[in-house]
């Protein structure tokens, strides 16, 4: 739709931080007051909405679309949406190392060993780490407190850490994110180390190449999501 407002405006309330369009407050798709819960991320919002030029263009206004998924989508099925995104500790990427050549299987150990030593340092787990594809079961232990820690997270952060753990393919990754314990960057270079590696045997496909950049900036922009709502 073409933009139909002048003055965009942050507007504190008893819910959070809502969005004011000339004076009249702005809702998700499904209707519901647009509240956000740091005045970091009411900031990054608005920015969006002043951003838009004569047409309203959804594709750029990242922040808002992962504030509307948490009010609309996250927020009234909770525990069934955690769920899902726990699921992917089942199955991490950072469980699943190369049998060789042996470069490759260092590089995963120096890149992915720090992280997986990072959760089970913070959250008191054990990893079982296997090499090839086939399926290796964690332990149940581990299972139960992760999934905790991601039914512990708010809509807001579950909106960035789904998009986070998706992309990567990992929820150690995600989790580390939304603590901030390691950069991004470092993420999601972490998250790319077998595509990485095979770009530099065989050469870049730009195709390829490209598809990665998207990813890479849908997974930065998740993270600075999570960091807004951290305040």
């Amino acid at each position: 739709m073409k933009r139909f407002y002048k003055e965009v405006a942050l507007a504190p309330g008893a819910d959070g931080y809502g969005i004011a369009l000339d004076g009249r407050p702005v809702r998700t798709p499904a209707r519901a007051l647009l509240a956000l819960p740091t005045q970091a991320l009411g900031h990054a919002v608005a920015e969006e909405w002043r951003a838009q030029v004569e047409e309203i263009d959804p594709a750029s206004m990242v922040m808002t679309g992962l504030a509307n998924a948490a009010i609309d989508q996250i927020a009234p099925n909770h525990a069934s949406f955690a769920a899902g995104v726990a699921a992917y500790g089942e199955t991490d990427l950072l469980c699943y190392r190369a049998e060789a050549p042996a470069p490759l299987v260092a590089r995963q150990a120096g890149e992915w060993q720090p992280l997986l030593d990072w959760a089970g340092q913070r959250y008191d787990v054990a990893f079982a780490v296997t090499q090839g594809i086939v399926h290796v079961a964690q332990p149940q232990a581990t299972v139960k407190r992760l999934s905790q820690a991601v039914a512990a997270c708010d809509a807001f952060t579950l909106a960035g850490l789904s998009t986070l753990v998706s992309i990567s393919g990992s929820l150690v990754i995600g989790l580390a994110a939304i603590e901030d314990a390691f950069a991004p960057d470092a993420l999601w270079l972490a998250s790319e180390l077998d595509e990485r590696w095979q770009a530099e045997l065989w050469g870049e496909d730009a195709e390829a190449l490209g598809r990665r950049e998207r990813r890479g900036a849908e997974f930065t922009r998740a993270a600075a999501f999570c960091a807004l709502v951290r305040g």
